[in-house]
């Protein structure tokens, strides 16, 4: 029997309780013209994000969501704008929401009071808050803990309660538990009955040649290629420190991208997948040396950069082609087809930064079509082990 698939809706409105009404109208009118699921072959997992204009009112949403759908589990997060298939909401309240049908025992909610247990799970969708400490730890123990060592997903961002959706199905009799999170960790992990694929896509164009990190400390970059960091850093730039007036806003729309040893740091001119972009956040004349926001070690490898929406064009384009190839395979392999999808895009990017309203989402349309697609822009992406920034992550549930 052929999977059902996702529904989507969403719905903006200065109250937070009749956005959800007029999204869950949308909802129960698409579950209600499909044919009705077996619910010994599937199992519905819920997605909801909003936007900050919402945050204060969660805990009313969440409540709602349990009323109107009692067997459903919840996740999601709060962002600054919210996403939708070729659709975004950016400073304006604003929900969506996505219901999915998949195996009985496919998937487990995860929070810092209910930790994964089971060995069987191989990669997660993760909501966390970037004021935790120690967050990338905890984002590297929790891939350690797949058998993929894959996660997807990014950092609640919000002006207010940057708030997670987490919310199981109680047990029958049992009174429902909490289901709202602040701060840590929280999400959904899917068992290998769950298909996924999943890209990055970068937003940064580097600006000079690829270097090898040979002495560096803490978050003090000091060498490159046997040579000062910060005399790689003017050169890339064609500037020179004794030109402040031309030099500090180069330097200001700066950044670094950074690559762990053994990883490839370029794909066709544009960062690889496992590029952490990361902002300079010092000089040092004396020691010829660049501090950024990230611990450095020898051997990584760095290359300066700067955002260019033409680059992050063109590979949000790439990233959606190796998907479709993938599901139709040009040596005739199996094909499949789109579920539904997830993306998590820098709270940088969005239409604002594409050139028009939707514009990124509307990318996204172009290429992978009409599917059922909910999401969030979000104050750093997850993606395989690492805490990104200035990039985008779309990862589709997909059936062969």
């Amino acid at each position: 029997m052929s999977n059902p698939g996702f529904l989507t809706a969403h719905a903006t409105h200065p109250d937070a309780m009749m956005a959800l009404a007029l999204a869950a109208a949308q909802l129960d009118a698409q579950r209600a013209s499909r044919a009705p699921v077996d619910r010994g072959r599937y199992a519905p997992l819920g997605f909801i994000y909003i936007t900050d204009h919402y945050a204060g009112q969660a805990d009313a949403l969440l409540a709602e969501l349990r009323l109107r759908w009692p067997g459903v589990p919840w996740v999601g997060a709060v962002g600054v704008g919210v996403a939708v298939s070729g659709v975004e909401y950016f400073d304006e309240p604003a929900l969506v929401l996505m219901l999915g049908e998949l195996p009985p025992g496919s998937f487990e909610l995860f929070s810092g009071e209910r930790p994964l247990l089971r060995d069987d799970l191989q990669t997660a969708l993760v909501h966390a808050d970037g004021g935790t400490p120690d967050i990338g730890e905890l984002i590297g123990e929790l891939s350690a803990r797949t058998t993929s060592g894959y996660l997807f997903g990014g950092l609640a961002a919000s002006r207010g309660r940057a708030v997670q959706f987490c919310a199981p199905v109680p047990p029958a009799g049992l009174p429902a538990a909490a289901g709202l999170y602040e701060g840590g960790i929280s999400g959904v992990a899917f068992t290998s009955e769950v298909r996924l694929l999943s890209r990055v896509t970068q937003g940064c164009q580097p600006v000079g040649p690829v270097r090898r990190v040979d002495a560096a400390q803490d978050n003090i970059v000091l060498r490159l290629d046997g040579r000062s960091a910060l005399q790689c850093l003017l050169d890339d730039l064609g500037i020179d420190l004794g030109q402040p007036r031309e030099a500090v806003p180069r330097l200001r729309s700066t950044l670094a991208g950074l690559t762990d040893a053994g990883d490839d740091a370029l794909l066709r001119d544009q960062f690889g997948a496992d590029t952490r972009v990361r902002h300079l956040i010092g000089l040092d004349p004396m020691r010829g040396a660049v501090a950024i926001a990230d611990q450095v070690e020898p051997g990584m490898t760095l290359a300066f950069c700067r955002r260019d929406v033409e680059a992050a064009r063109r590979d949000l384009v790439r990233i959606c082609a190796e998907i479709r190839e993938e599901l139709c395979p040009a040596d005739g392999g199996p094909s499949g087809r789109i579920l539904g999808a997830v993306y998590v895009s820098c709270s940088g990017r969005g239409g604002p930064h594409f050139g028009g309203d939707s514009a990124e989402l509307q990318i996204v349309r172009h290429a992978l079509g009409e599917v059922p697609l909910a999401g969030f822009f979000a104050g750093g992406e997850i993606a395989r082990r690492h805490l990104f920034g200035y990039t985008g992550v779309l990862t589709v549930f997909v059936e062969y």
